[in-house]
């Protein structure tokens, strides 16, 4: 089994935990944090599916920093609507 399979396999599993996480989990930051989990799941899917013998693809690792970049960027937006939402929440009660 080689070093990419393995990684493509870790990042599948990843993926199933976070969206078994997205699914059973209650609150929104939970959520939040297994929608990051299922992210990394398929970044590392995407890495490990695009090593071969020698040099590794550099296009797949190009469009995996560019998608972490959006995942920070996502992540904030979905952190400050949360906190937005919880403070909404509380002034209702």
């Amino acid at each position: 089994m080689s070093t990419g399979l393995l990684y493509a396999l870790a990042g599948v599993l990843l993926f199933v935990m976070g969206m078994a996480g997205a699914i059973i989990m209650a609150g929104a930051l939970r959520k939040i944090l297994a929608f990051n989990i299922m992210g990394s799941g398929a970044f590392l899917v995407l890495v490990g599916l695009a090593q071969r013998d020698g040099i590794p693809d550099p296009v797949p690792q190009a469009m995996v920093l560019t998608g972490i970049v959006v995942a920070v960027a996502s992540t904030a937006l979905a952190l400050a609507l949360a906190r937005r939402l919880a403070a909404d929440g509380d002034e209702e009660r």
